[in-house]
């Protein structure tokens, strides 16, 4: 059994692409215990969730998967409320990002664990379109307070995997988790 270990509905509608028959089980892992530098973080946190899982289920293919935000050197994680939200928006109008995505594939005899960056380059945005963005869209749920999904003129262009801004890189998953014939 292929188990995706995220309660992520985007991520669940992202690895449907690629991979057709899946469970999802939710890792219990407190995110909050891990203190290692941004550009370990995803790596680190998604080994920490398909382990969590792979132990209760040795005998299945667990893949695991976190992103993160990172602004000027800093992690941007999801806003805690409203106020946060719009904070990140205005420190992020006009300028470019990078977000990262780990991710964690483990089986009996192997393990990979990878990271995939994307630069986004964001619009300048006025108050009035942070405003009506986050009370519209409600990012909340949304590392870095957006969507690239969402409908809005946030961003001005993209380097990279624009499913990776979604949360998971399909592609890299594809390329290094499926065709070698999991």
């Amino acid at each position: 059994m292929f188990i995706l270990a995220s309660g992520s509905p985007r991520r669940k509608e992202l690895l449907r692409k690629i991979v057709p028959e899946f469970t999802v089980i939710v890792s219990d892992v407190d995110e909050t215990l891990l203190h290692v530098p941004a550009k370990d973080l995803p790596a680190e946190e998604s080994k920490a969730k398909a382990y969590a899982v792979f132990e209760k289920h040795p005998d299945d293919e667990v893949l695991a998967c976190d992103t993160i935000v990172v602004l000027n050197g800093k992690p941007l994680g999801k806003p805690k409320d409203e106020e946060d939200a719009k904070a990140m928006l205005r420190a992020q109008s006009g300028k470019k990002e990078i977000v990262l995505s780990g991710y964690t594939y483990i089986r009996k005899g192997r393990e990979i664990t990878r990271t995939v960056a994307t630069a986004v380059y964001f619009n300048v945005l006025t108050e009035e379109q942070i405003e009506r963005y986050v009370r519209e869209k409600k990012p909340l749920d949304k590392a870095g307070a957006y969507g690239i999904q969402d409908d809005y003129d946030l961003i001005e262009h993209i380097e990279g995997s624009y499913d990776n801004v979604m949360g998971f890189p399909t592609e890299d998953i594809y390329r290094h988790v499926i065709l070698p014939g999991r």
